[in-house]
């Protein structure tokens, strides 16, 4: 009888112990949702790497998790009430969870985030790379950089934060702060720990990217992008390399010839243009104009014609004639860029831009979008026909459940490539002839392996 006993209370014992496990595996859950830019992805990436260090998992779909994570955006309203919205549907979806917010729009406005119920704590950009630190002040917290780049094949590394051109119509200044650099002797080791986990190709992202100095002690030069890009370019293991978004007179010929010379470099990148009139980008505080744009371009051009670009506009800026608006349209149309995107002008407190006169319209706001999509949308498709019958190499990126049966991937100089999948898996570079294009990208078959 006692035997009996013993065995029901140690029965009872391990029901005990597996609650508790299934208990703590719930409590060490979390969700992480980022809006806006690249920088946010890859502070959220860091946040999710940490997190997954500390014994914490991500909380699968439909599952309840203890700690949620809202990395917002502000650089439209737009991006405001997108994020308020994420909020809010977090707080819903998992009861009793920390619901933990950060990012621009936190910084701007934490008291309306933190009045938000279920928000438990509100942590402005500053305190944003020591967060998890700070939630959890007695626990060992890892480094806050990026191991994986989760269901990405190209990884974003952050090198640089904050912007110091404070242009009539941004906030980011405000909520970002002054210009920072990263150290090189970090970024080098950060990419060199992604190349050890299989990534291929790295994005070199940051908030003004041309203004990165690697951060120089008292006494010492500082370094420029060009310094960056060739030692990253030097990396072995690394396939591509990319810089992201930077405004075109910040493209001088160093940097032009270390990424034209470059062995890994990509012919593509992400040319700021904002719009294609001198008297708008004045009026924004734009440190370029259109002609310095045009030049820009030219010698990227030049020096080797399959470079391409992808860009930034904004359309309905307060003051925006008909024919300020046919010069951007005149500039998308002569570039061809692969992609736009194109941002309605959103009017942002504290901003030089919101006490100007001569507000746009909804109405006009609305159709010159249109013509701006309706052309990008156009020019794009124009500029892949003229790949057409050529073989490139891709880079797989994923399966595509728009198109059952095929892979998508990006060609070096940023086009999208699908083929039939045919076992072909992601993260694997291949050669492949360009059979035809579509709205959608260009149809290729497999050639060969890289």
């Amino acid at each position: 009888m006692q035997s009996g006993e013993n065995k029901i209370e140690k029965m009872s014992e391990k029901s005990k112990d597996s609650v508790d496990r299934m208990k703590q595996e719930l409590y060490k859950t979390f969700k992480i949702v980022t809006l806006g830019c690249r920088t946010n992805q890859y502070e959220s990436q860091a946040y999710v790497d940490q997190l997954k260090a500390m014994g914490y998992t991500e909380a699968a779909e439909g599952q309840s998790a203890s700690l949620c994570i809202v990395n917002t955006c502000t650089v439209t309203e737009s991006a405001d009430s997108a994020s308020r919205h994420k909020i809010r549907a977090l707080a819903r979806e998992n009861k009793g969870a920390e619901i933990v917010v950060t990012g621009c729009l936190a910084d701007r406005a934490p008291d309306l985030l933190a009045g938000i119920p279920g928000v438990t704590r509100v942590f402005p950009n500053k305190d944003k790379e020591s967060l998890l630190s700070l939630l959890y002040p007695e626990e060992m917290v890892p480094e806050f950089k990026t191991q994986f780049f989760d269901g990405h094949t190209r990884a974003f590394v952050k090198v640089q934060d904050g912007c110091n051109s404070f242009c009539t119509y941004c906030i980011i200044p405000y909520v970002r702060g002054r210009s920072r650099s990263r150290k090189l002797h970090e970024v080098l080791n950060e990419i060199r720990g992604l190349i050890d986990h299989g990534y291929k190709e790295v994005v070199l992202t940051g908030i003004n990217i041309g203004d990165f100095d690697g951060a120089p002690e008292e006494g010492q030069d500082p370094l420029r992008l060009k310094d960056l890009v060739q030692a990253v370019d030097r990396l072995e293991g690394l396939e591509r390399v990319r810089v992201s978004s930077i405004d075109p007179d910040e493209v001088d010929e160093d940097l032009l010839e270390a990424i034209i010379t470059g062995q890994k470099t990509c012919p593509s990148m992400h040319v700021v243009l904002q719009s294609g009139s001198n008297v708008i980008l004045k009026r924004m505080n734009r440190k370029y104009t259109r002609e310095i744009f045009q030049d820009t371009i030219f010698r990227l051009k030049a020096a080797n014609p399959d470079f391409t670009f992808t860009t930034d506009v904004i359309v309905g800026f307060p003051g925006e004639t008909e024919r300020d608006f046919q010069d951007t349209l005149d500039m998308i149309s002569s570039v061809k860029f692969a992609k736009v995107h194109m941002f309605p002008y959103s009017e942002r407190k504290r901003t030089r831009a919101a006490t100007y006169p001569g507000k746009i319209s909804p109405e006009v706001m609305a159709e010159r979008k249109q013509k701006v999509l309706k052309l990008a949308e156009q020019v794009a498709y124009d500029l892949r026909l003229e790949f057409v019958g050529r073989k490139m190499s891709v880079l797989l990126e994923d399966d595509l459940e728009s198109m059952p049966g095929y892979i998508g991937g990006l060609t070096s100089n940023f086009l999208s490539v699908f083929v039939p999948a045919q076992g072909l898996k992601p993260n694997t570079l291949i050669t492949v002839e360009l059979t035809h294009n579509t709205p959608q990208g260009l149809i290729g078959k497999y050639v060969n392996h890289d």
